[in-house]
This record gives C-alpha cells, structure tokens and sequence, in this order.
C-alpha cells in the first residue's frame, strides 16, 4: 500500500485494495490593500497584509474503490465542526506554514446499495490556513 499523504487522520493512499486520493488540487493566497481617498488627489493604495491562503481539493468516495464513504464523510464533519487545525501532507511535503481548518465542503452523493446506503460520493474541500498565534 502506497500512502501518498494525509489531511489530519484521512489518509490518502493507493493500493490493490484501496484507493483514497484527491483530484483538481488549488492551493491559492491573496494580499490584501486599502484605497485611501483624497480631496482633489489621486486615491492612495496601500498594502495592509496578506491574507490566510486557502486549499481545494476533491476525494472520490467509492466502496467499490476500498473506502467507506460515511465514513471518511463523519471525519470531515467532525473537523469541521470542531474547527480543529490539521496538517496536510503530499508525498514528503507538508502544506502551509503551520496547519490547516476545513472551512466548508460539499457533496455530491452519486450511488447507493440496495439496502439505500451511501456507497460513492465526490466530496469538495475547502482549507483555510491556520497559523500559530
């Protein structure tokens, strides 16, 4: 089994049995700027900081693919819900420069079983990044 990261405790991996990845991973960030107006002048811009950089991803859920998907789904909320910090790591590298807070997500539940059980679904993340105070 090939474990090629980790959000907190959902682990992504790649194996025979079980696959558990993202896909259309965006990682952005932003400074932000103030206008200044002035009579009869030229407006001034100034810089006042930058703000906390975001993550998206999307997880294809499948029991057809070896994952439980209320199960990875409870995770997510549980973070979510708790605003608990997570680390994000992609092969060796760890994302961000401390941590970061699941800001929302939304699913898209695509199949079920035959007793109506969630059995595939594609889940969207987002991430803000949290920093040490």
């Amino acid at each position: 089994m090939a474990q090629i990261g980790c959000l907190g405790d959902i682990v992504f991996t790649v194996s025979s049995e079980q696959i558990e990845t993202f896909n259309n991973m965006q990682w952005s960030g932003s400074a932000r700027y103030s206008t200044h107006k002035r009579h009869n002048s030229n407006a001034l811009t100034e810089f006042t900081g930058i703000d906390p950089d975001t993550m998206s991803f999307e997880m294809n859920l499948s029991i057809h693919l070896g994952v439980e998907p209320m199960t990875e789904l409870v995770k997510i909320w549980t973070y979510e819900r708790a605003g608990q910090s997570l680390p994000l790591i992609v092969g060796e590298k760890a994302y961000g420069k401390y941590r970061w807070c699941i800001e929302k997500h939304k699913i898209k539940m695509e199949t079920y079983d035959a007793k109506g059980n969630l059995s595939g679904a594609t889940v969207s993340v987002d991430l803000v990044e949290y920093l040490k105070a």
